[in-house]
């Protein structure tokens, strides 16, 4: 009687660790982002330089955000599944994604900020007009 009650015992604890330390609701792994005042600014030119080949970090940007996808399993060589590449905005690929949605964000640190292009085109304006060259 006591060993089935220990073993019952150990059982229940393992399992409460286990839980404990297995992530969210869905058993699915989450990550730790960037704290939003050190989040780094991207332009679209930017973005395009981490497309994830040639041993290149690979990041993804939806709804203005940057996430790094270089150690999901989901992504090889900048490429989800042969659908969508990295180092673009996918935020319209995600809109029309009809199997898994923004949740799967959760999974890949949220590293940046896109800016729009006007925010790009603003800053580059500011260094051409000020700089007398």
């Amino acid at each position: 009687m006591r060993k089935k009650l220990f073993l019952v015992l150990a059982i229940f604890f393992l399992s409460f660790i286990l839980v404990a330390c297995g992530g969210n609701d869905n058993g699915e792994r989450t990550v730790e982002d960037t704290p939003e005042e050190e989040l780094r600014e991207f332009t679209v030119e930017d973005l395009s330089q981490y497309d994830g080949r040639d041993g290149r970090d690979a990041y993804i940007a939806v709804d203005g955000y940057v996430y790094d996808v270089t150690d999901s399993s989901f992504w090889r060589d900048g490429s989800h599944q042969g659908r969508v590449t990295a180092g673009a905005d996918l935020t319209e690929e995600m809109d029309n994604n009809t199997r898994h949605g923004r949740e799967m964000l959760d999974r890949v640190p949220k590293i940046g900020i896109l800016l729009a292009e006007e925010d790009s085109n603003d800053t580059n304006d500011e260094l051409d007009s000020g700089s007398g060259y």
